[in-house]
């Protein structure tokens, strides 16, 4: 069963001992950041932590609770990630039916689908305090200045819900907030984001103010579904049911015509002007960089709801490995089958953390034809936020891309420099600080593939050195008495 909100999966993180509990005093300014960072990339006590004194307040901070692959996976209640992948696969494979008896076994299957889509009910928790304008301060929620130069402190892990203003149906992405006062922050939307496209809609219809709901502290499937890169109008809450097999329950905003999880931990209500902007920034971004200052949209808060004793979820980024890191690597094993089903003679795919997921990409493929890597590293460009990948890296079926070391192997062998190397001009990820404008740069492509004849290739390509299969047989019988 799914978990019924963040309290809930807590508890299952103590059962399994992936959770720890700290009660001494500690500061949301960098203090916590500092914790987190040194506990994150440790390999023996990365735990999630649930901070129960912060800034001498009652409400207490759970962090890095995605932090690890086992968590991720309890996260999705499966023994390996690869189990979700194989049930989308299954999806994926469904196709419509031809006949009558097709079509009745089809019906179980329908219904199925049915219960993947969102129970809107009358009401939640996340609503069981109402604070209006005037009676609150976001000032009163232990938001994290993360690091030193930060231009203040942020919200770092909330689920931002709009409405896409042609269309009218929801989407739900994750985008930090600058608090510049008790009751304004920044919204991060970047250019190609959907959060960002719904604005700019806005703005071009000359409307006064667009509505946002921002939920924070649920149950991780919903928080995980919010940072899915899923194609515009495909609701991420939809999604989200799919992966937990139970529908989410959404409850209806106080003020404004948004719905948001009915057990979240706390809600900001309010508006955005299309027309106003403020710098934000810098912000120590997964990086490992700051981003510098920038002008972007202002979230105006107008009404906060929250549970009775409220914990606040958050995260941070910065230099690999942290919690996004392994959030990361979940939705590419989760997304891996869709990719698969437009580019089939994809075998696998890594993106390393050192690559910070936009600066890295190793590809494995079934070669085909001549130029077959290029055509997946173009193709690769022209999807979705695939797009911002700077370094893609082609290789054959039989490299595994999840050992690095091998593909860096394989490739400085395999590549004559100025034969596999192509650059492209085109958008890049507006984090990366090296581009000649603010999202816009350059691109390079390897084919780390054995070359072939009609590649152009003339001369032999050797064998890879290896002993004799019978002389390997001698070895492991004698393995034991050699005492290495």
């Amino acid at each position: 069963m799914a978990y019924s909100d963040l309290r809930e999966f807590i508890k299952i993180l103590e059962k399994h001992k992936e959770l720890k509990r700290i009660s001494v005093p500690v500061s949301s300014d960098q203090e916590i950041t500092e914790i987190t960072d040194r506990v994150s990339k440790s390999k023996e006590n990365n735990k999630a932590l649930l901070f129960e004194n912060v800034d001498g307040g009652r409400i207490p901070v759970l962090i890095n609770a995605l932090g690890s692959r086992r968590r991720m996976e309890l996260a999705l209640e499966v023994d390996s990630v690869d189990d979700v992948a194989a049930r989308l696969t299954e999806w994926l494979d469904f196709k419509s039916p031809e006949g009558l008896l097709q079509k009745v076994k089809m019906l179980p299957k329908l219904a199925e689908l049915g219960k993947y889509f969102p129970r809107e009910v009358k009401s939640g928790v996340c609503q069981e305090v109402i604070k209006r304008e005037g009676e609150f301060s976001l000032f009163d929620f232990p938001i994290l200045k993360c690091w030193e130069a930060d231009g203040g402190r942020f919200i770092t892990f909330p689920m931002v819900f709009t409405r896409n203003p042609r269309t009218g149906k929801r989407n739900c992405g994750m985008y930090r907030m600058q608090v510049y006062d008790e009751k304004t922050t920044g919204m991060h939307w970047q250019i190609h984001k959907h959060g960002a496209a719904h604005h700019r809609d806005q703005e071009k219809r000359g409307a006064d103010r667009m509505e946002v709901a921002v939920a924070i502290g649920a149950e991780p499937i919903t928080n995980f579904a919010a940072t899915l890169p899923l194609p515009d109008d495909l609701d991420e809450m939809i999604f989200a049911s799919f992966l937990r097999e139970k529908p989410i329950e959404m409850v209806k905003c106080v003020s404004v015509d948004l719905e948001v999880p009915a057990t979240a931990e706390i809600v900001l209500e309010g508006y955005v002007d299309p027309a106003e902007r403020r710098i934000e920034g810098p912000f120590g971004d997964h990086t490992g960089f700051y981003t510098l200052e920038e002008p972007y949209p202002v979230f105006h808060v107008t009404t906060v709801t929250h549970r009775k004793n409220p914990i606040y979820q958050t995260t941070i980024v910065g230099r690999p490995p942290m919690e996004d890191c392994w959030m990361g690597w979940t939705i590419i094993r989760v997304t891996l089958p869709v990719l698969k089903r437009q580019l089939p003679e994809i075998v696998d795919m890594n993106l390393p953390f050192e690559g910070v997921f936009h600066n890295l990409m190793l590809v494995s493929i079934r070669k085909q034809y001549p130029g077959h890597a290029r055509k997946i590293m173009n193709a690769i460009w022209g999807l979705g936020q695939a797009m911002f990948t700077k370094c893609i890296v082609v290789v054959d079926e039989d490299v595994n891309v999840q050992d690095p070391s091998e593909v860096v192997w394989k490739v400085l062998n395999n590549i004559d420099p100025e034969r596999d190397i192509q650059f492209m001009l085109g958008p890049v990820d507006v984090l990366d600080h090296s581009a000649r404008q603010t999202g816009f740069g350059s691109k390079m492509g390897i084919d780390g593939t054995r070359k072939w004849k009609n590649e152009g290739f003339d001369r032999r390509w050797p064998k890879e050195n290896n002993t004799g299969a019978e002389v390997k047989l001698i070895v492991d019988e004698k393995w034991k008495k050699l005492g290495l």
